[in-house]
């Protein structure tokens, strides 16, 4: 299995593939990444997420792409009741999350900022003209797509990939996506949120996504508190919850990146009733002291240490 290694996204990416086409595949993918981040973040003034956010109000033209993320994410924020809400972008420029994290954790504690157009409708307010190819955000709507496009983008990089090696794999910074089957599976490690250095188990799981969603790696302090990029809808604040993070096992990166962060920030009543919605999702958390819940229906999927 050969490895290639880089920094997108604000994330360290890995691509793994078997074969001879792997190194010429690995530079195909890299580049469909890269050009995907320049379309989907919010950190860059000319992407089309950008465009999209200034032109709130007006419909506005979007790519295929981008039309196609909007529907997954509509799609994930009614499956998870409005737990995951790409409508909290003014909530996290609120809680200081107004640069990349690259830039964060590199500069002075970030002061508050409240834009003029604050968060007062849901994401199921956006209107979507499919067939003309176009998007009317509401006024005061202000989007972040950070999570699920990082989900969407991986899987699809792990499709680029796929064109040139018939078992391989993308991690972008803990979204992962898995194509094929290698021999003796693919053995992935969960980290300890705790102590990343630290392993707490091997996972040995099918092709498919494996996403963490975690409160302990992007913090900083905003003057006496500690703040985090994971935001409850429900409070516009960065959210309160017993997990220090979530993996989330699902056919789809998108769905297991949206089921894993609100699941995180759900808590356990709001995990059990979502089995009770969705009983083929699979899930893991991790508490401040390091116990695991697990949701697991196949036991031969974590080999424990």
């Amino acid at each position: 299995m050969e490895t290639y290694k880089f920094r997108a996204m604000n994330s360290d990416i890995t691509f793994a593939a078997v074969g001879e086409g792997a190194e010429v595949g690995f530079k195909a993918a890299q580049y469909y990444m890269q050009f995907a981040e320049q379309r989907f973040s919010r950190f860059i003034e000319d992407s089309e997420l950008s465009r999209m956010n200034r032109s709130a109000g007006k419909w506005f033209k979007v790519s295929p792409e981008m039309m196609s993320l909007l529907q997954t994410a509509l799609e994930c924020h009614e499956q998870t009741e409005g737990m995951f809400d790409p409508a909290i972008l003014p909530d996290l420029r609120h809680a200081g999350y107004t640069s990349s994290f690259d830039v964060i954790r590199l500069g002075a504690d970030p002061e508050p900022v409240r834009s003029s157009q604050s968060r007062s409708k849901p994401f199921s307010s956006i209107q979507l003209n499919v067939e003309e190819g176009s998007v009317l955000l509401p006024v005061e709507m202000q989007i972040d797509l950070g999570g699920i496009a990082k989900g969407w983008i991986a899987e699809q990089t792990a499709r680029v990939l796929a064109d040139y090696s018939p078992v391989c794999a993308v991690n972008a910074g803990g979204d992962m996506f898995l194509i094929g089957h290698p021999l003796g599976g693919w053995e992935v490690q969960m980290e300890d949120p705790r102590d990343p250095s630290q392993d707490l188990m091997t996972l040995i799981v099918e092709d498919g996504a494996v996403v963490t969603s975690s409160i302990a790696k992007r913090v900083w302090k905003q003057g006496d508190k500690q703040r985090h990029h994971l935001i409850d809808p429900r409070s516009g604040e960065p959210a309160e919850t017993p997990w220090l993070s979530v993996t989330c096992f699902a056919e789809t990166a998108a769905k297991a990146e949206t089921f894993a962060k609100s699941v995180l920030i759900g808590g356990p009543d709001y995990a059990e009733r979502m089995l009770l919605k969705f009983p083929e999702l699979n899930f893991l958390a991790v508490n401040q002291e390091g116990q695991i819940w697990s949701s697991i229906h196949k036991k031969e999927l974590v080999r424990d240490y």
